[in-house]
């Protein structure tokens, strides 16, 4: 971890006087402040992780608003409320569709981070002079 970040998982003035703020403020914010404070250098996942995380985290509500628009009351003009249904369906329509490419340029991301990290590994060890394949395991010694 970066210790000249500014922001950091570690008791200096900044990220106390964000828990004293956090508290005064709102005190759920304080204590998310203090459990980044101690636990933060333990949460080193990368930003897809963060993503995919907070997705299974807060899909449900997501999914739940969406439904809850769809049973709006009629508004008394049959031909205003038919219209405002099918615009609803277009834009969710249009959502799945963006939600679709999300996760197909998620899958591509992934991917390339794992070729990179690939061909980093497999540099390194060309460089070391390591007797491993591409594969990680050890050939079999020549006789």
């Amino acid at each position: 971890m970066n210790e000249t970040a500014l922001l950091r998982p570690a008791w200096t003035p900044l990220t106390i006087a964000l828990m004293v703020i956090g508290f005064v403020v709102f005190w759920p914010l304080g204590l998310v402040m203090l459990a980044y404070i101690i636990w933060g250098d333990r949460l080193n996942m990368r930003k897809g992780d963060w993503k995919r995380s907070a997705e299974r985290a807060f899909g449900s509500c997501k999914r739940n608003m969406r439904n809850a628009d769809y049973t709006m009351h009629s508004t008394g003009n049959a031909a205003f409320d038919e219209w405002r249904r099918s615009e609803m369906e277009r834009i969710e329509a249009e959502r799945r569709k963006l939600d679709e490419m999300r996760a197909e340029f998620d899958r591509y991301t992934d991917e390339l981070r794992r070729a990179r990290d690939r061909e980093e590994f497999d540099r390194f060890m060309r460089e070391r002079g390591g007797n491993f394949n591409a594969s990680g395991s050890n050939p079999a010694p020549e006789a």
